[in-house]
């Protein structure tokens, strides 16, 4: 991410009617370094949800990728390092989806001047790299927003503002999932407890 549009959201925070804390960290395009610090992030932070927000120098709108991919990263780093085969992670699936739905997150944010599109391919370099191995130490809590570079019609100050409710927004809609499957999971203990069968129910 641009440091002024860090400085700006970290200025902005999430607002006041949000309870959440935001952390904002910088990693560098580097494969090795950032399966340290995001291996780091979910270990020590915890966090609800981790939004990793990377530059698209071809970007025109702001992107929400739906998902990370495992394989074909074949571009070196700024270090010329490459991972071995082009894979994240040997084992892991080829495909990570987040829990967040992008695309109803895009239909619903409403930033004046700014567009908001979502993807289902994030590029397969660092940025991608980064959201699959978040989405696997996450279990799915995590987003990745590609944002165009700085400029006279998208400075600083209305980039934060447009991150400040993509964010607020992806966290309602986290906390909503969450609430839905709490209720099911509580009925789903009632019918179990009255030896009754359950049908209809995504648990």
């Amino acid at each position: 991410m641009e440091l002024g549009t860090v400085k700006e959201l970290s200025k902005l925070g999430l607002g006041s009617d949000t309870e959440v804390e935001l952390r904002t960290l910088e990693l560098p395009v580097d494969y090795r370094e950032v399966k340290q610090r995001v291996t780091r992030i979910w270990e020590d932070l915890q966090p609800q949800l981790a939004v990793h927000v990377g530059l698209d120098a071809a970007a025109k709108a702001i992107v929400l990728e739906q998902c990370g991919k495992n394989r074909g990263y074949r571009d070196a780093d700024i270090r010329g390092f490459r991972p071995d085969g082009g894979v994240c992670l040997p084992d892991g699936p080829e495909v990570i989806a987040s829990g967040v739905s992008m695309k109803t997150i895009s239909r619903r944010v409403a930033v004046e001047g700014v567009e908001v599109a979502f993807s289902r391919d994030a590029g397969r370099y660092v940025c991608d790299y980064t959201y699959y191995l978040s989405l696997h130490h996450g279990n799915g809590c995590a987003a990745l927003i590609h944002i165009p570079p700085l400029s006279r019609w998208l400075p600083a100050s209305l980039l934060g503002k447009a991150l400040q409710v993509i964010i607020q927004e992806m966290l309602e809609e986290r906390e909503k999932a969450r609430a839905q499957s709490l209720v099911c999971r509580k009925l789903n203990l009632r019918d179990s407890s009255q030896g009754e069968p359950i049908g209809g129910l995504l648990l």
